[in-house]
């Protein structure tokens, strides 16, 4: 489980994020939902301590990242807005250097990569050097890569950007799957259809806040809009102060 109590972040006189709270439990999906610099990528780099917090708290299964980034770290899988692979290493040869990273042993490693190469449809392209893969190949190896650890918390920053439809189902697939194994999986999307498929709890992020929080099904009922792009737009353009 990740807990957020009232983070906030500035960068010289842009306040990007403004004193965010929320709980991202087990065994759900959560989204942050919002507009490209609207706070979303700041928040996540927070959480998993790349950038330290100018005030609130954060905790990672009970481990403060913060006063325990190492320990905090290996409780989270983590997919970037960056996804740069070793272009001259195989797939399966990124997978397993971070599979040692983690301090796994090769039995460990072999058995971790050979699930996650079914799971996420890599038979293709696992032996082949990443250098020239499509961006759909470089995302799948990229999560395969962040998840060889078998963490609890999943964190993962616009995971389907550009990808085609059918790596974008077999990523969603991959998700719920996680899900009911019983993982904590966080990310972070601007695409309402997105966030609509997969997700349990979406909470809407404008301006370094967080406007509104809840199902697909709640939100559209307190904006009485019939899709989730009509009440995003809604929630947002409320608090800005507009009708």
């Amino acid at each position: 489980m990740i807990e957020v109590k009232a983070i906030s972040k500035n960068f010289g006189d842009v306040q990007a994020v403004k004193e965010v709270t929320f709980t991202a439990p087990d065994n759900q999906v959560t989204a942050l939902l919002g507009a490209n610099g609207a706070g979303k990528t700041t928040s996540l780099r927070m959480i998993y301590a790349l950038i330290t917090p100018q005030s609130g708290e954060i905790s990672i299964d009970g481990i403060n990242p913060k006063k325990d980034p190492e320990d905090a770290r290996k409780l989270l899988g983590i997919l970037p807005d960056t996804r740069g692979l070793y272009t001259r290493l195989t797939a399966r040869e990124n997978i397993e250097y971070f599979g040692k990273l983690h301090g796994m042993n090769d039995e460990n490693i072999k058995s971790r990569t050979e699930s996650l190469v079914k799971d996420l449809r890599m038979e293709d392209f696992i032996d082949r050097k990443t250098d020239g893969f499509s961006q759909g190949q470089r995302v799948k190896v990229a999560i395969a890569r962040a998840l060889v650890h078998d963490p609890q918390n999943i964190i993962l920053d616009e995971p389907t950007n550009g990808l085609d439809v059918m790596s974008t189902r077999g990523v969603r697939a991959f998700l719920q799957k996680e899900k009911q194994r019983g993982k904590c999986i966080l990310f972070s999307s601007h695409v309402m259809q997105e966030v609509a498929a997969v997700s349990d709890e979406i909470l809407i992020v404008n301006d370094g806040v967080i406007c509104a929080s809840g199902s697909e099904e709640s939100l559209l009922e307190q904006t009485q809009m019939r899709n989730l792009e009509d009440a995003f737009v809604h929630i947002v353009t409320k608090g800005e102060g507009h009708e």
